[in-house]
């Protein structure tokens, strides 16, 4: 039987990487009356009304009783406005990031999608906070855990090698029985990576090395994750988030044909090593 090579690829999701075509990754695709009639987006920002693009005041807000009674706001023009959405949307993000090293990555995150077109975004906060959770995930489901368990029970420790025909068994293994990385704990509603990254889109877990000495081994494994940074229909649409304006404010600057800017993909890596001992 001949051994497995290296590097290897031992677990891949079924949602592909760089994924241009998801429905969170859409931009500039709806009109102002579909925004208001099917998403009901009326009262979008407490700053400025984007679609008359004129300031809110305490008497032109779309909830206000006395609605209207003294006119339309101050005009302003539409770099302002977009600019004043912007502003909006990072102040309200902090109180989804009150503390902790990874706080200032959500208004990061912000910036680059008013500013970079649509390119990736890598953050060495976000690398460290991933391989901060593998590390740190004691469920006993653990895909780190899970891996270290297989090795122990499939090397052959008198010949110092992997079997090839594992790594089938390897990718079941963490497909059916581990959890995943992913940033949907309570302290992630607080720290910045709830609303920074959450769920993710994409997963590759590659062995890199395997050194097998006597009856032990030290192995290096890769993460390597995708998220959007992108609101689809749905998430607009959901009971809860339908009410919060730090998505509103989103959904408007992201799908509005008006301004269209581009959601992005967040790509996250963090390389562990491993180690364990066969005991007979």
């Amino acid at each position: 039987m001949s051994a497995l090579q290296l590097p290897c690829i031992i677990y891949k999701s079924q949602k592909q990487m760089d994924d241009y075509s998801a429905a969170d990754m859409r931009c500039g695709d709806l009109d102002e009356a579909q925004l208001q009639k099917h998403f009901h987006l009326n009262d979008v920002s407490t700053r400025v009304d984007p679609y008359t693009q004129t300031k809110v005041t305490p008497f032109n807000q779309p909830q206000a009783m006395f609605y209207n009674m003294r006119g339309p706001g101050e005009p302003i023009t539409e770099q302002a406005c977009m600019r004043t959405l912007f502003d909006e949307f990072r102040a309200l993000s902090r109180t989804f990031s009150l503390y902790g090293p990874y706080k200032p990555v959500i208004e990061q995150m912000i910036t680059h999608m008013q500013n970079g077109h649509g390119s990736k975004f890598r953050s060495l906060y976000l690398d460290m906070a991933l391989k901060e959770q593998v590390l740190n995930d004691c469920s006993g489901k653990g895909s780190l855990q899970r891996i270290k368990e297989f090795l122990l029970r499939n090397i052959n420790f008198k010949e110092s090698y992997l079997p090839s025909n594992k790594k089938d068994e390897l990718y079941i293994e963490i497909s059916r029985r581990t959890i995943l990385p992913k940033f949907d704990r309570l302290k992630d509603r607080i720290n910045g990576l709830g609303i920074s990254v959450h769920d993710t889109w994409a997963t590759h877990i590659t062995l890199q090395s395997l050194l097998i000495t006597h009856n032990s081994f030290q192995a290096v494994v890769h993460y390597r994750i995708q998220d959007h940074f992108g609101l689809d229909d749905n998430d607009i649409l959901h009971p809860l988030y339908s009410h919060i304006r730090i998505f509103k404010i989103w959904f408007v600057l992201q799908r509005w044909v008006k301004y269209g800017y581009k959601p992005f993909i967040t790509e996250i890596n963090a390389t562990v090593t491993i180690e364990g001992i066969k005991y007979d």
